[in-house]
């Protein structure tokens, strides 16, 4: 009964949460600050994905911003595409292709004329990525910083490739001048409240989806494994096969995140799969509390929204990047949970 009672409370604590977020556009009038809003609650759902896979089910995957990152350049594609010709080659060829010498668009472009298929790509191609790593690392039964070590490599290799293949992927500066996006006659202004809107409808989504699998048969063996994976491959499961399942669903969720900002930024860029990126989405976890969706979440928005802050203010403009590093130093030494720890099951 007890259990139920804590459900319920969680449930409609996320309620309360996502409906006030709707109301933000109400508020707030500049359009600048409603869009730096939409990143911050992007990286919030990047956060809540890493929770998933590290806080949950114990895999710390230290390359988690390379399906951020597929996702961004999958919707990328698909907008560019769609961008006006006088910002493109002869016959919509993309802009860096033509300074490149390329004169017909690869074959792996076409299908990202569809921007249905841009969107299913964003999820699907990290979700194959997750599963393919899956196989490897938990087929061969690595685990801890092992794990670490080949999910950061990973993410630098598709850093890599990106960065070398400038002709198709535009290289150092990503893929910018990208179209609006659209379904039909409604168009997601990015700094307009229709693109919001459209980031909090999917945040809620996620948070709520994540919720149920988290309380589900299969959450349960997650936080197993993360407790004592040994015993539960005594009792019969797949290990691996569970992991590989905790592994897919937060590159989903990555993937979509990704998508989520490149159309609230208007671009995509190397950096989005970056080392630098990885490792903050760790201390978001960490501050936040790693073995709660909505602390991961709640931390994200602290830490990206105080950065905002203090790197604009200029008091702090160059100090700020140490007093984020003391706040990250002071929550692990006295807040071994992150903020979630002071409220135990409830946020959970």
């Amino acid at each position: 009964m007890m259990k139920k009672n804590i459900i319920k409370n969680q449930f409609f604590l996320y309620g309360v949460f996502c409906f006030v977020l709707f109301l933000f556009p109400l508020l707030i009038d500049d359009p600048f600050y409603l869009n730096k809003i939409s990143t911050y609650i992007v990286f919030g759902l990047l956060a809540v994905s890493l929770s998933l896979s590290w806080g949950y089910t114990g895999i710390l995957n230290l390359g988690n911003a390379v399906f951020f990152g597929l996702g961004s350049y999958c919707m990328a594609m698909s907008l560019k595409l769609k961008t006006d010709s006088i910002h493109t080659g002869s016959g919509g060829l993309p802009d860096f292709m033509v300074w490149n010498n390329i004169t017909e668009l690869p074959w792996f472009w076409e299908p990202f004329y569809s921007l249905s298929f841009g969107i299913f790509a964003g999820i699907a191609i990290p979700v194959i990525l997750a599963i393919i790593l899956g196989y490897f690392i938990f087929g061969g039964r690595a685990s801890g910083v092992y794990v670490a070590i080949i999910t950061l490599a990973s993410m630098i290799v598709v850093y890599l490739l990106i960065m070398d293949q400038q002709a198709y992927t535009g290289g150092f500066n990503g893929i910018t001048d990208l179209s609006p996006l659209k379904f039909g006659n409604l168009e997601f202004d990015a700094y307009g409240p229709s693109a919001y809107y459209l980031v909090v409808s999917v945040m809620t989504l996620v948070l709520f989806l994540t919720l149920i699998i988290t309380k589900s048969r299969a959450g349960l063996i997650f936080q197993a494994i993360r407790d004592d994976e040994n015993r539960v491959r005594f009792l019969g499961y797949n290990v691996g096969v569970y992991k590989t399942a905790s592994l897919c669903i937060s590159a989903g969720i990555g993937g979509v995140a990704g998508m989520l900002y490149t159309i609230v930024m208007e671009f995509a860029s190397p950096t989005f799969m970056s080392i630098t990126l990885s490792l903050s989405v760790v201390i978001w976890c960490a501050v936040g509390g790693r073995q709660s969706i909505f602390g991961s979440f709640i931390g994200a928005l602290i830490i990206t929204s105080g950065q905002g802050f203090l790197s604009e203010s200029e008091t702090f403009l160059h100090t700020w990047t140490l007093i984020m590093g003391l706040v990250f130093i002071l929550s692990v030494l006295f807040l071994p949970k992150g903020l979630a720890g002071i409220f135990g099951k409830k946020i959970k």
